[in-house]
């Protein structure tokens, strides 16, 4: 065993256990609000709380199952698609905000769930919140290194070579992807400047949603950058590993993101509660998150397709 797949080995098993105190908890919210020993959250009934946070412990049981498959032997044999899908939304959602999260946790920040409080415990404790952080932060550590030693035993040349020497497209083909992510980065990046275009409720704007806001603004803009160097072949003789990487992170950034955010924009715009709002406006935020999702994709689609492109040529 090399040393890759040692240090990959380590990681799964260290992402997975980083991740199961999450997964208790939410399941302690969900046991606890049904039986009424513990409170919903704001702007929640109790069937929408239940819900939400259902859906989390299925999210996190399958993070916990997808970092097992990445170092058990039955991972290489599981079929190829859900894994590298799985995987896909696992990195687009922990590793782009690492830096965040590991900031937020130095500086004592209560609201440990990158989701902007989104799900957050009406009164979550000290030790909860740093339970969860951890998760957070273990996960994505994980995944990151994990997954490349993964991807290097079940595919080894996925990633060889350089742009310019299989059969990418024409160099003046701009792929619509690269804009539609590039038009979304540049609205967040917008708002994180301080940009009050499209906001609805200014007072609600807070430090983390304008960190966020920038952080997947800056993404947006290197998903669409990285699909386009790959797609069109260019600046060659780059180690494609580069774009591919980056494309790979960025466009699993756009769409598990804005995945997530859109269901719960489209509840607060149906459901009006008096005591949630985000700050941006309901409808301009749908509509960015919808294209988000798409562009996401479709940005993966494309890398896959140039990289099987390149390797039969």
């Amino acid at each position: 065993m090399g040393r890759w797949d040692r240090a990959g080995r380590v990681a799964a098993y260290g992402a997975a256990l980083a991740l199961t105190p999450y997964l208790l908890i939410k399941v302690s919210w969900v046991v606890g609000s049904l039986l009424g020993l513990l409170p919903v959250g704001t702007g929640f009934g109790t069937a929408e709380w239940v819900v939400l946070n259902s859906a989390t412990i299925g999210m996190a049981g399958i993070g916990i199952a997808v970092a097992l498959a990445l170092v058990r032997p039955w991972g290489m044999r599981i079929p190829a698609v859900p894994l590298a899908f799985c995987a896909w939304v696992g990195t687009g959602f922990l590793v782009p905000v690492l830096p965040y999260a590991v900031l937020s946790s130095l500086l004592g920040s209560e609201d440990g769930d990158p989701k902007s409080g989104s799900d957050a415990g009406p009164s979550m404790p000290a030790w909860e919140a740093a339970l969860v952080q951890i998760g957070f932060v273990g996960m994505g550590l994980g995944l990151a290194i994990a997954l490349p030693a993964y991807l290097r035993r079940r595919w080894p040349d996925a990633f060889a070579g350089r742009l310019g020497d299989g059969g990418e497209g024409s160099p003046r083909a701009l792929p619509w992807t690269a804009v539609v992510g590039a038009a979304v980065g540049l609205v967040w990046l917008y708002w994180a400047v301080g940009g009050t275009a499209g906001v609805a409720h200014r007072g609600e704007r807070d430090l983390p949603w304008y960190v966020l806001s920038g952080v997947f603004g800056l993404w947006a803009f290197v998903a669409s950058a990285a699909t386009c160097a790959a797609v069109r072949g260019r600046p060659a003789r780059v180690p494609r590993w580069g774009p591919m990487v980056l494309g790979w992170l960025g466009s699993g950034s756009l769409f598990a993101w804005s995945g997530w955010k859109l269901p719960f924009t489209l509840y607060l715009a149906v459901a009006q509660p008096a005591d949630a709002a985000l700050p941006e406006n309901l409808a301009l935020a749908a509509v960015l998150h919808l294209a988000a999702v798409g562009a996401g994709a479709a940005m993966l689609r494309a890398l896959v397709r140039t990289r099987l492109v390149s390797a039969n040529a």
